[in-house]
């Protein structure tokens, strides 16, 4: 069908190829190219579809992944008409039906098909192969619409093997496993820590230093994560107060955009490098209204597909000129915590674990924006300014996003987040408890001093630097020594 009708530019994560000396069976093997993970599956004789058109899309919503845009852009080619008379061969066929379904859904276009009467209903995505929402009955195809949006905004999410395996992982018992480790007291004491931790990494990815007073801000709305509707949360009022409490003021956001926008950088001799063109301005308002359909659609799905859908559809749809990144993590906190998938007042600080494994972050990042920085086209003018130039070629790939990868990227981000960042900050603040009690034996150092040593002696591997000796001159050097060597027996201990 690519070949056929010149749709170039689509990247496909599953390939069929036949094959020469045919195979009875099909056989499947994993290739990688340019990062992305494609299954090739080589098929026999068999296997082979009709030579026309509507044997290939058959053979298409069989075995291969059903990619939105790829679909939208192939019915675009073909008629209502020409629809009708492939449907009427088979009206009760259930790809007849499910193609007459997704030509509708994705071109807006009425087949003049009526129905020749009941027949049992059939789903359009099979669960098993993909996350599905919930079913909304079509009754002129006898189809269950369990699609994740609707036409405005609809990703796709395949079940992939690694996706399942995560989504399959207890994360609560990981939880559990690390907070049980310590006492009640210490988690939330370091609980209390990750609000103000997330805080910076968040403001820290962007390559920006918050003041105290936009921490404090970030705090309350972290607290704040989880108690109101989604439909609510997305809303553009809401948003905007969003926006307008993370961002400085002269950013401050009235509404959505209306403007163009690009994520970008200035490179030698101040040439712009564009690396994501942001969706036209006369799409916002659709894609933020499907956005929170799919929000509700998906509502059952699990905590961290929908968290997905919410936090990454969001942060790729960029409804703001500035902020976007902050409250698209902000939106990871908020989803967890309304799917009860943390405990009241509990935080992931995913962006500090974001910020340590910043390349894969940026990478996930890419994989969305790679394949429309190749078809997109576009001006930029000397005050940077970017107009689109093709919007109607690439609309479709904003609005049918397969966000797979990222959704194995937020599950294995949160797992880690728990594995490492969480239990190194309870481990630490106990850590940190012990040095103070056994400093308090040799000198009852102000907090502040205390603060400071522990600071250097950290910085050095237990060891205070000689061009920093002088900041403590109250202390004796046998006192020093003495503090040395507690503080390595209890953060640096041999058996470490």
């Amino acid at each position: 069908m690519q070949e056929h009708f010149h749709l170039n530019g689509f990247e496909h994560t599953h390939h069929s190829v036949l094959k020469s000396p045919f195979k009875d069976q099909a056989s499947s093997y994993l290739t990688s190219a340019d990062n992305l993970d494609i299954v090739q599956e080589v098929y026999s004789k068999q296997y082979l579809p009709t030579n026309d058109v509507f044997g290939h899309l058959e053979f298409y919503l069989k075995y291969d992944d059903i990619n939105l845009e790829f679909l939208k852009n192939t019915f675009e080619k073909l008629s209502p008409q020409y629809l009708l008379q492939y449907i009427q061969q088979k009206p009760k066929g259930k790809y007849q039906r499910r193609i007459g379904f997704l030509y509708e859904f994705l071109t807006a276009t009425t087949i003049p098909f009526q129905p020749t009467g009941p027949t049992n209903y059939i789903d359009l995505l099979d669960s098993e192969r993909y996350v599905t929402g919930e079913t909304v009955k079509n009754n002129k195809w006898y189809l269950n619409n369990n699609l994740l949006g609707n036409r405005d905004y609809c990703p796709i999410i395949r079940l992939t093997p690694r996706l399942n395996q995560l989504l399959k992982i207890d994360i609560s018992q990981i939880l559990n496993d690390v907070t049980h480790v310590f006492t009640k007291d210490m988690f939330y004491r370091a609980i209390n820590f990750l609000y103000t931790k997330e805080t910076r990494s968040s403001y820290q990815i962007e390559q920006e230093k918050p003041s105290t007073e936009k921490v404090i801000r970030f705090v309350r709305l972290l607290e704040q994560a989880g108690k109101m509707p989604i439909d609510e949360r997305l809303s553009e009022t809401n948003l905007v107060a969003l926006q307008n409490a993370i961002v400085d003021s002269h950013y401050a956001a009235k509404g959505f955009r209306n403007f163009h926008n690009y994520v970008g950088q200035t490179a030698y001799n101040y040439r712009e490098v564009v690396h994501y063109i942001c969706p036209p301005p006369a799409i916002i308002n659709s894609l933020m209204n499907g956005l929170k359909t799919a929000s509700l659609k998906s509502k059952k799905v699990h905590p961290i597909v929908l968290t997905t859908i919410v936090s990454f559809g969001f942060v790729f749809i960029h409804p703001f000129e500035d902020g976007n990144g902050r409250l698209h993590r902000f939106l990871i906190h908020d989803t967890l915590a309304r799917c009860n998938f943390i405990a009241d007042g509990m935080i992931i600080p995913v962006s500090a674990n974001m910020l340590n494994h910043i390349r894969s972050y940026d990478t996930i990042l890419e994989k969305y924006s790679r394949p429309l920085m190749s078809r997109v086209k576009y001006e930029l003018s000397q005050d940077n300014q970017i107009q689109v130039l093709n919007p109607s070629v690439v609309e479709a790939y904003y609005r049918y996003p397969d966000l797979t990868d990222q959704a194995i990227y937020l599950a294995e981000t949160i797992i880690a987040t728990i594995k490492e960042d969480i239990y190194n900050e309870i481990d630490f603040l106990t850590k940190y408890d012990a040095v103070k009690q056994a400093f308090q034996e040799i000198v009852d150092m102000p907090n502040q001093r205390f603060d400071l040593l522990v600071k250097l002696l950290h910085q050095n591997q237990g060891q205070l630097a000689s061009r920093k000796r002088s900041y403590f001159n109250e202390l004796s050097d046998a006192e020093i020594r003495k503090m040395e060597f507690v503080f390595k027996e209890i953060f640096f201990p041999p058996s470490s």
